[in-house]
């Protein structure tokens, strides 16, 4: 059953370290029997009270990271993680991971008639029009896949209007470093995860035909965690003429150890969504926070249960909301301490708050970016919200492709390596809630001092370094190309359309009624910079 509806059964005993809660795979009528343990693997539950306790075996298997997983050649049994292990696991391990392995990114064929094989958009009647070849397209792909549910095929933005898309982000890009490092500084960016390198291909194409000068000083490095992908990558980028421009890394960006002291620009397009998130629920009596665990048995069916909070990075995320005065993230009705007494007192309530889905992997991210990177600049665009979602706060959409149709489930816990497990990207959450720790600071002390130095304000890292909010006034009357002022570090959130609208050549991707998909698809992307 590829379509999992999962109820979850989480009234839990208050006070116990381990924090039972039950997944089904689907709900049962009087006529129908519980299939065999050993050959569903959806976790379904067949027992048929339910215990608020975790068996004592569960609690003995090891406790293992994704990290530690990656020599796995299949999915493990008898062991215990972290939802995030668990997810990045799913996701990345280089034998079974969904985008090692079975993800396949669409882009349009060479002889769509457009621009670099893309789609040739003024042609095009209206957006149902263009929406029907895009379906064709996608038919030409074809399953792909003899096991299991099939190839599982996915779009962004860069590949649907390539190469429009990926020159607007170039002339983004290019528009700061103009006003702000030219000639004084090289070019430098860094991609994560760069697909099949259309993104790359793209924006350089763009610079060494408007911008030679730039291109002549351009350092373009990809951080690719995919061995597959940053194979293509290199191939594609060499092939184009850009060797000597192109750097593609083969490593995961949370292992990346290489202090880059000059000032660069980060790219991050379509990447967040898939970062591994960890779950946390609170006791409705105390808010005390407890965090999620999964063990998987010896036949591969997953044991979701709560502990109290024993992971760095999770008490790290936590300390950082506590500081920055951010309330427990409760339902509306549970945010008063008399409601939650009484809903915590009717028969059969939870014990536990809705499931919170914190974005600890971004959080490590932005970490990483201000050890390693400390005079960077930070694009980052993804999805703000996402429909069919599982159950919780900011939670994820769990899917895979049947023939040509997605399949949305009902929970996290599915067969590794099979579904795409994709968060609301939280940018809101990240400019609002991903600030610095208060005891660290920040190391420039090997930074090269850029020659505007002088005329802008110093780099400021306090807690309001990633908010939203208004931005101060620029103290030497200068304003960048983004509207940001010169050498403030200032994080503003736009809407997809917003951001094209400023950078992008909007009569390329017009169609002959005058709509623009660019700008009317992807309403729920939003652009960090």
């Amino acid at each position: 059953m590829l379509r999992s509806i999962l109820s979850c059964n989480h009234r839990c005993c208050p006070r116990q370290t381990h924090l039972k809660a039950y997944f089904s795979s689907t709900a049962l009528t009087a006529n129908d029997k519980p299939p065999s343990k050993h050959n569903d693997k959806i976790n379904y539950n067949p027992d048929i009270s339910f215990s608020t306790t975790v068996d004592p075996k569960h609690l003995k298997y090891p406790m293992l990271s994704s990290h530690d997983l990656e020599s796995h050649r299949k999915p493990p049994t008898r062991v215990r993680m972290l939802v995030r292990d668990f997810i990045e696991d799913s996701l990345y391990n280089p034998h079974y991971g969904y985008f090692s392995k079975r993800a396949t990114i669409f882009t349009a064929p060479p002889h769509c008639g457009g621009v670099e094989g893309g789609f040739d958009f003024n042609k095009y009647r209206d957006s149902a029009e263009f929406e029907v070849d895009v379906a064709k397209r996608y038919g030409e792909f074809g399953n792909g896949e003899e096991d299991g549910p099939g190839r599982q095929l996915w779009h962004t933005p860069t590949e649907l209007f390539k190469p429009w898309y990926g020159q607007a982000i170039a002339q983004c890009l290019v528009s700061e470093y103009l006003l702000k490092y030219f000639p004084y500084e090289d070019f430098k960016v860094y991609e994560l995860g760069a697909g099949n390198g259309t993104l790359a291909l793209n924006i350089l194409d763009f610079l060494k035909t408007h911008y030679p000068d730039v291109y002549d000083r351009t350092q373009y490095t990809i951080i690719e965690i995919s061995e597959k992908l940053s194979r293509a990558q290199r191939h594609r980028l060499h092939q184009q003429g850009h060797s000597q421009v192109v750097d593609v890394v083969n490593q995961s960006v949370f292992q990346w150890q290489r202090k880059e002291h000059a000032p660069c620009y980060v790219v991050a397009a379509e990447v967040v969504d898939n970062f591994a998130h960890d779950v946390v629920r609170y006791d409705l009596k105390t808010l005390e926070a407890y965090q999620g665990v999964v063990a998987v048995d010896e036949v591969g069916d997953f044991v979701p249960f709560y502990t109290k909070i024993s992971d760095p990075l999770i008490a790290s995320y936590l300390a950082l909301r506590r500081r920055l005065s951010l309330p427990v993230p409760l339902p509306r009705f549970l945010r008063s301490p008399t409601l939650r007494k009484l809903y915590a007192s009717l028969p059969f309530a939870p014990n536990l708050s809705p499931p919170d889905y914190i974005p600890t992997r971004l959080l490590s991210l932005l970490k990483i970016l201000r050890t390693h990177f400390p005079r960077h600049r930070l694009l980052l665009s993804d999805f703000s919200s996402l429909p069919d979602a599982v159950p919780g706060l900011n939670a994820p959409v769990v899917q895979t492709r049947v023939g040509t149709t997605m399949i949305p489930c009902g929970t996290i816990f599915v067969q590794q390596g099979w579904f795409d497990i994709m968060f609301p990207d939280g940018l809101y959450c990240s400019s609002r809630d991903a600030g610095p720790d208060a005891d660290e600071q920040d190391e420039l002390s090997y930074a090269r001092v850029s020659p505007l130095a002088s005329s802008t304000s110093p780099l400021s890292l306090g807690a309001d370094f990633f908010s939203s909010r208004a931005r101060r006034s620029p103290l030497d009357g200068v304003t960048s190309a983004s509207g940001l002022p010169v050498g403030e570090r200032k994080s503003s959130v736009f809407s997809h359309a917003e951001y094209l609208e400023t950078y992008a050549d909007l009569e390329k991707t017009r169609l002959v009624n005058g709509e623009n998909p660019m700008i009317g698809f992807y309403e729920n992307v939003k652009v960090l910079f």
